[in-house]
């Protein structure tokens, strides 16, 4: 999400060795550094056969982020995704909001997982670790992007997108979603789908931020809902909020339901 993912890094200089680029576990620098990410060689490559030779041996590298990404989350224990901007100043209030959230996430027992850069990013895996929880960042080859915060303690690098959205997906109970761009509306939609067609259930999505997603919401239910785009009671399945603690209250009371369901 180009918003809120930050793992690739061209960091700019670091120790004098200059520029470095994170692709997966590999670190390159300098005339190392590629002119595209693995996902843009994966989708935009053009060639009259050279696709026939290359792609079925992408296959095992998205199989090993799949199985590299399972083994390192697999006992991570009850967690919460939180998305939002890269893009949130350290002296934004919604910078403090998101580090409100990832205290309180870490205080109920959950561990947080965010995109692993800065912004909203950086705020929720700070207040978690901050706290004493568990802050993990999942990171994504990008080309022009910051590297994993300095909050995270356990980080994931993937090359793939889908690979990634993946694990945000399977082991979080819920997302709280804060102000952000595409790459935050991306990851929400694609909830709510998963949520909507019943491919998963019990799955809390919380937005913070009434001001910010105010406008949304009134165009979902105005244009969407009306013209029957989406059935009414799809309008459930997401959860507008002000308050941090009021959304950490909703995703446990939520998931208390589900144990008991």
């Amino acid at each position: 999400m180009t918003d809120h993912e930050s793992d690739v890094r061209v960091t700019g200089t670091m120790n004098g060795k200059g520029a470095e680029y994170r692709q997966g576990p590999v670190t390159l620098r300098r005339s190392r550094v590629p002119a595209k990410t693995t996902d843009q060689r994966l989708l935009d490559e053009r060639g009259p056969t050279s696709w026939v030779h290359q792609d079925p041996w992408r296959v095992l590298r998205i199989q090993s982020e799949f199985v590299e990404g399972f083994g390192a989350l697999a006992e991570l224990g009850p967690a919460i995704s939180v998305f939002g901007s890269a893009r949130l100043s350290r002296d934004s209030e919604e910078y403090g909001l998101a580090v409100e959230v990832g205290r309180l996430l870490a205080e109920a027992g959950y561990g947080v997982i965010t995109g692993g850069g800065p912004g909203a990013m950086e705020a929720a895996n700070r207040g978690a670790c901050e706290a004493g929880g568990i802050s993990v960042g999942l990171g994504i080859e990008l080309p022009h992007e910051q590297s994993m915060n300095e909050w995270v303690d356990l980080g994931v690098h993937f090359r793939y997108f889908f690979a990634r959205k993946t694990m945000f997906l399977k082991y979080a109970q819920g997302f709280v979603v804060m102000p952000g761009g595409f790459g935050t509306l991306d990851e929400m939609f694609e909830a709510l789908v998963l949520v909507q067609t019943e491919k998963i259930t019990a799955f809390p999505v919380v937005l913070l931020g009434t001001r910010f997603w105010g406008g949304l919401i009134d165009w979902i239910r105005g244009t969407l809902q009306s013209e029957g785009m989406i059935r009414p009671e799809d309008l459930n399945l997401i959860t507008l909020l002000d308050d941090p603690r009021e959304a950490v209250d909703f995703i446990k009371t939520w998931s208390d339901g589900a144990k008991v369901g």
